[in-house]
C-alpha cells in the first residue's frame, strides 16, 4: 500500500521550509526526515528521500498515549542501523484526538498534521445529525478544517429530498462545507479531489459510511478494499485495520482510518464551541455570563429557541457535548471536579428551598 509513495518527493507530502527548519538540530545529528504513513504493533512505515523504511518506535514510546508517533507525524530516522528506529518526531501543527472507549479517560490520537478533517456520513441510512455535530466538534478542536461528505448520493435519486438532507446537516454544521459525493456515479468527487489536492485530509467515519470507496476514487484505483455493508441496518465491517498514508494523483496526500465505532470527546470544549457557534453568539447577549440558558431571566439562547431563530435539538445536543467533556476532563481536573461538586450542591440548595417556598414554608 505504501510501495507507491516510495518515489514521491518529500514535498509531495507536506514537507516545508518551516518544517526544514524545525528538523536542523536533527539533520545535524545526520539523521533523515520523513513522514509516518503506517504505525503497527511497534514499528512504522516512514517515507524518506530514499524511499520507504521499516523503522522501530521504540525510542519515542512514552507513557502518554498522545505523545505516542503517528499517521501523518514527521520522525527522524536514523540513517543506518539494523534495526532502523525512529529518534524523535517534529512538534504537531495539528492533531485529531478522540477519548478511548476504556473506563480510564485516556485520549486517543487519530492523525497528525492534518489540514482538513473529512467526515463522510452515508445516505444510505437515516442521519444521526447527533453523531455528526460530534465529529465536528472533534475536527475543530484538533485545528484541521473540517468538511462533511454525503456519500451514496446515488441512493437518493429524488432531487427535493437530498437538498432537504443537505440543508439538515448544513444546520448542524454552520462555517462547513457539505459536500454530496456519489463514488458510483463519480458526482462531487471532481470537486472533493480540488479540495484534498492542498495539504493533508484524514478521512473519517462510521464503518459502512463509504471511506474505503472514496479513497478509491480519489486515488484513481482500487488500493483499498472494500466489503458490502449489513442491509439490516446499513452498517458496515471493518475493511480498513490501520491509519495510512496515501498520495493523492491529483496533489495532496490522504490518511484513511477504520471506522470509528465511538466517536468520544476528549478535552474539546472549544471545538464544541465551535460547532455551536451559532449558540455561542446568542450566549454573548445574555444577562449573565455564566447563564446555563435553562430558566434564567434574560437568555438570549431560549429566547432565539422560542422565536424559532435556535432548534431545540441543537441546544440539547449542545449541552450533552459540553456535560460528556466536562466529565471527561474532570476525571484527569482534580480542581474541576471540585467545582463540579459545589455547583451541584448549590443547585441542589437551591431545589430544596424552591420546593419548601411552594409548601409554605413546610418541610
Amino acid at each position: 500500500m505504501t510501495s507507491s509513495l516510495s518515489s514521491s518527493s518529500l514535498t509531495a507530502l507536506g514537507w516545508d521550509e518551516t518544517w526544514a527548519a524545525e528538523f536542523a538540530p536533527y539533520a545535524a545529528q545526520g539523521l533523515l526526515p520523513g513522514r509516518v504513513v503506517r504505525v503497527d504493533r511497534g514499528q512504522c512505515d516512514v517515507i524518506t528521500a530514499d524511499g520507504t523504511v521499516r523503522a522501530d518506535t521504540a525510542f519515542v514510546t512514552p507513557h502518554d498515549p498522545l505523545r505516542v508517533i503517528c499517521t501523518g507525524d514527521w520522525a527522524a530516522v536514523d540513517p543506518a542501523g539494523n534495526p532502523r528506529y525512529v529518534k524523535a518526531y517534529l512538534p504537531r501543527r495539528t492533531a485529531f484526538v478522540r477519548s478511548t472507549s476504556s473506563q480510564r479517560s485516556e485520549g486517543q490520537i487519530l492523525a497528525a498534521n492534518v489540514d482538513h478533517a473529512i467526515i463522510a456520513v452515508s445516505l444510505a441510512v437515516e442521519l444521526d445529525l447527533g453523531r455528526i455535530e460530534r465529529f465536528l466538534a472533534l475536527a475543530w478542536e484538533s485545528g484541521a478544517q473540517p468538511l462533511v461528505v454525503l456519500t451514496k448520493a446515488d441512493l437518493v435519486p429524488d432531487p427535493t429530498a437530498l437538498s432537504y438532507l443537505v440543508e439538515d446537516v448544513e444546520n448542524a454544521a454552520p462555517g462547513v462545507q457539505v459536500l454530496t459525493v456519489s463514488s458510483h456515479t463519480g458526482e462531487g468527487t471532481d470537486v472533493l479531489a480540488a479540495v484534498v489536492a492542498d495539504g493533508t485530509s484524514v478521512l473519517l467515519g462510521i464503518s459502512g459510511a463509504g471511506k474505503s470507496t472514496l479513497a478509491n476514487a480519489l486515488l484513481g484505483a482500487d488500493v483499498m478494499e472494500v466489503q458490502e455493508i449489513r442491509e439490516v441496518d446499513g452498517k458496515g465491517r471493518h475493511t480498513t485495520t490501520t491509519r495510512n498514508l496515501l498520495a493523492l494523483p491529483g496533489g495532496g496526500v490522504l490518511i484513511d482510518t477504520p471506522g470509528l465505532r465511538g466517536v468520544g470527546l476528549y478535552d474539546a470544549q472549544a471545538g464544541v464551541g465551535q460547532a455551536f457557534s451559532e449558540i455561542e453568539e446568542y450566549a454573548a447577549d445574555c444577562r449573565f455570563h455564566d447563564c446555563a440558558h435553562e430558566a434564567e431571566p434574560g437568555c438570549a439562547v431560549r429566547a432565539a429557541v422560542e422565536s424559532g431563530a435556535l432548534a431545540e435539538r441543537r441546544l440539547d445536543s449542545y449541552r450533552k457535548l459540553l456535560r460528556e467533556n466536562q466529565r471527561i476532563v474532570a476525571k484527569t481536573d482534580a480542581r474541576l471536579r471540585s467545582e463540579i461538586r459545589r455547583d451541584w450542591r448549590m443547585k441542589s440548595a437551591v431545589g430544596r428551598a424552591n420546593y419548601a417556598a411552594k409548601r409554605g414554608g413546610r418541610p
